[in-house]
């Protein structure tokens, strides 16, 4: 792993833009690029494109979208900007966070019209932070249905992803980056490149990397995708690159334990709540599923329960994850609170008078403002613990996507997704629902707009 002269002998492959990673952000950038007529290879370490988008809801929030407009929902970038900064307290740089928000609505509404993607607005929840509805999905709400289904637009539009080979080194001369070194299944191969966008995700995988920038969530379930080393990172910082709130993350505390599945937050947002192995609640849960990791992770066993009732649960159901684990019994269900508690091992009650002190309407003493139908028997629970999903620090970049450097930006390297640093912040708290799939595609999709641009026009090597 490291950064390397050009090859005197040349390469084995030559493209005019190189993509290193086959989720969300390296498809969307492909997709981008080959549309404004560049040639295009995507390479990807595993044997089929998933990444961390396929371990996710697969939504992505954005602002002013015609789904939107059809369903009655009126909002703007400038109050979509708001709300990301009112997350991360003002930690993230604005001119990333305004270029995210004023083009979100408009990569939607591409994938939608260009390449047939069947996104919806989620109607009839709240995420935290998030002022209006704003949350766009395929029809199983899976970021499974998302890869796959913009691997197959790729396939449809020519754009050749070759899996099972992982990047090792980047080539460097005259300051612009010529190529990349691949180990293949059986073979290295050395692949030019006139310009190169780095789309291979965070750290996450990568346990020193996290244990030294993230030290509190260094224990927790890693629930992102192994492949996240930090290789971007580490070829940056050979570079000199430029890189900011490293220490930044998503964290999330509703993983069904032992089961490892992801239960949606708006099991929380329509009024449930999490108890800890004594029956007590412990936190503000409206405060967002990223902070609920540390907070989760900090009682008893490091587990909790998360309670709420069979009309939560219907809406839930609409997420292909909570139909799974309620296949695989992670789901509990009671007509009473007293049952509930005996089969969760649960003290009732502790229990019993915990659910009592939810007001109807109104402030708890936590802070929360509670506003949804009270809980009502049947009565649900999930055992839960708290998780890591990814890193959001990484490199820094400009508008473009360029990674930046003291005093300037390579000409034709680019990163985005989570190989760039994203809007969430200096920690977990600053992470607002969707942070990371909005870097993903927003910052994929002007990645691959401005690589094309660079390869069919001449490079500009004061940039």
């Amino acid at each position: 792993m490291g950064v390397e002269g050009a090859p005197t002998s040349g390469f084995d492959i030559e493209t005019a833009v190189l993509i290193i990673g086959a989720g969300a952000c390296g498809m969307v950038a492909a997709l981008a690029a080959k549309d404004s007529g560049a040639e295009v290879l995507v390479i990807e370490a595993d044997a089929v494109p998933s990444g961390s988008t396929a371990l996710s809801a697969g939504l992505i929030p954005a602002a002013g979208t015609c789904f939107q407009k059809d369903a009655g929902i009126k909002d703007a970038a400038d109050l979509f900007a708001r709300d990301i900064q009112r997350k991360a307290k003002g930690e993230n740089t604005q001119e990333l966070v305004d270029v995210l928000t004023s083009n979100s609505a408009a990569v939607i509404e591409w994938l939608a019209d260009r390449y047939g993607l069947p996104f919806s607005v989620i109607t009839d929840f709240d995420y935290p932070g998030h002022s209006q509805r704003r949350m766009h999905g395929l029809p199983t709400r899976s970021g499974q249905e998302l890869v796959d289904r913009l691997r197959t637009t790729c396939e449809e539009q020519g754009i050749d992803i070759v899996c099972n080979h992982r990047a090792q080194s980047l080539f460097i001369e005259n300051d612009l980056i010529v190529g990349v070194k691949a180990q293949g299944p059986s073979e290295t191969v050395r692949i030019g490149c006139d310009a190169l966008i780095l789309a291979c995700n965070g750290f996450g995988g990568n346990r020193e990397m996290v244990a030294e920038h993230m030290p509190e969530i260094g224990n927790a379930l890693w629930f992102g995708h192994d492949g996240n080393r930090g290789d971007a990172i580490n070829w940056g910082k050979t570079l000199g690159a430029e890189c900011l709130h490293l220490g930044a993350y998503q964290g999330h505390g509703n993983v069904a334990h032992p089961h490892g599945i992801l239960i949606t937050w708006a099991v929380i947002t329509e009024g449930g709540v999490q108890v800890n192995t004594n029956g007590e609640r412990f936190w503000d849960e409206s405060q967002g599923y990223s902070e609920a990791a540390r907070a989760v992770l900090a009682q008893p066993e490091g587990v909790a329960w998360t309670i709420f009732d069979t009309r939560i649960a219907q809406v839930a159901r609409q997420f292909q994850d909570f139909k799974d684990a309620e296949a695989v019994g992670a789901v509990r269900t009671a007509d009473t609170i007293s049952e509930l508690a005996e089969m969760c091992g649960l003290p009732a009650e502790v229990l019993e008078t915990t659910l009592a002190e939810l007001p109807a309407e109104g402030t708890d003493s936590y802070g929360r403002l509670f506003s949804k139908p009270p809980l009502q028997a049947p009565f649900c629970a999930v055992k839960v613990t708290g998780a890591l999903f990814h890193t959001q620090g990484g490199l820094n970049v400009t508008p473009e996507g360029r990674v930046r450097r003291p005093g300037a930006s390579f000409a034709n390297l680019f990163a985005a997704g989570g190989a760039a640093v994203g809007v969430s912040g200096t920690g977990d708290s600053g992470y607002l629902s969707g942070n990371g799939l909005l870097s993903a595609v927003v910052l994929g999709r002007i990645s691959g707009l401005e690589a094309a641009r660079q390869v069919l026009s001449p490079v500009d090597r004061s940039a």
